[in-house]
C-alpha cells in the first residue's frame, strides 16, 4: 500500500499532529495546508464557477475547524479565485471576461520582458536549466495529446495538464530565477493563480500545444546565443500569441 506524503491534503494531515513545543507554527502549517487544499479543488475544477462554498461544508471535508478555513478563503478572496457578498458568503468567482484575460497577459508581458532582460545572457547553469524545462515541456505537450486523442475530446485528463501547465511555467520561471530581480519573481508567482483561472475561461481543453512547444523553441534559441533582444523580441512574440489564442478561444468570444 503505498502513502501520499506530497499533496495537499497529505500536508494538512500530518499539521493536524500534536507537537510538543511548537503551537505557533502548527497552527500556521494548518492553515496553510488549508489553503492549499481549498487551492486544488478550484484549480483542478472540482466546483463550478458561481457555486457557493460553505465555511462549515469545507471545514467538515478537510476535517478541520471551520476557523483556518475562513482564514483561506481571507487568502484566496485576494488572488480573485473566489468572491464574498455581504450575508451571502463565499463563490467560486466566474469565468474572466475578455477584457480581464488581455490585462492579464498585458501584466504578465510586463513582467516577462523585464525579466529576460535582466537575465539574458543567461550564465551556463541558467541555460542548462532552460533547457531542460523544455524537454519537460515538449514531453509534457505529449502526453497531453496522448490524453485528449484517448478520451476523444478536446479536454485532457487534468494529470496531465497539470503536468503540462507547470512544465510551461518552468520554463518561464527560468529567467525570473536569473534575472537578479527577487520582486519580478514574487509578483509573477502573485499572478499564477489568475493564470491559470485564465486558462479555464479561455476554452475547454489546450489547444494550442505545439503553438506553445515551437515558441518556447525560438525563445531557447534566442536565449542560447545570448542576444538579450532577441530573446525579448521572441518572448513577446509568444506572450502575444497566448493572448490572441486566448481571446480568440473565450466563452464571450
Amino acid at each position: 500500500m503505498t502513502t501520499d506524503t506530497g499533496s495537499p491534503r497529505s500536508a494538512l494531515r500530518t499539521a493536524m499532529r500534536p507537537t510538543a513545543d511548537a503551537l505557533p507554527v502548527e497552527r500556521r502549517a494548518l492553515r496553510d495546508g488549508v489553503h492549499d487544499s481549498i487551492l486544488e479543488l478550484l484549480l483542478e475544477g472540482d466546483v463550478q464557477p458561481g457555486q457557493s462554498l460553505s465555511i462549515d461544508g469545507l471545514a467538515r471535508q478537510l476535517g478541520v475547524s471551520p476557523t483556518p478555513v475562513r482564514e483561506a478563503m481571507v487568502q484566496l478572496e485576494h488572488t480573485g479565485l473566489v468572491t464574498r457578498a455581504a450575508l451571502k458568503g463565499y463563490r467560486v468567482a466566474p469565468p474572466l471576461t475578455r477584457e480581464r484575460m488581455a490585462e492579464l497577459v498585458d501584466a504578465r508581458t510586463v513582467l516577462e520582458l523585464a525579466a529576460v532582460r535582466g537575465a539574458v545572457p543567461l550564465s551556463d547553469n541558467a541555460i542548462l536549466h532552460l533547457k531542460a524545462a523544455h524537454a519537460d515541456h515538449v514531453v509534457a505537450a505529449s502526453e497531453v495529446k496522448e490524453a485528449q486523442a484517448d478520451t476523444g475530446e478536446d479536454g485532457a485528463a487534468w494529470a496531465a495538464l497539470r503536468r503540462y501547465y507547470d512544465a510551461d511555467w518552468a520554463f518561464h520561471r527560468t529567467f525570473f530565477e536569473h534575472c537578479h530581480n527577487t520582486y519580478l519573481l514574487q509578483l509573477a508567482e502573485s499572478l499564477s493563480p489568475q493564470v491559470h483561472r485564465m486558462r479555464q475561461s479561455a476554452g475547454h481543453g489546450v489547444t494550442d500545444v505545439d503553438l506553445a512547444v515551437a515558441e518556447h523553441a525560438a525563445i531557447l534559441r534566442a536565449a542560447v546565443t545570448g542576444d538579450a533582444d532577441a530573446t525579448e523580441e521572441t518572448m513577446r512574440a509568444h506572450l502575444g500569441g497566448v493572448r490572441q489564442r486566448s481571446l480568440a478561444e473565450s466563452e464571450d468570444a
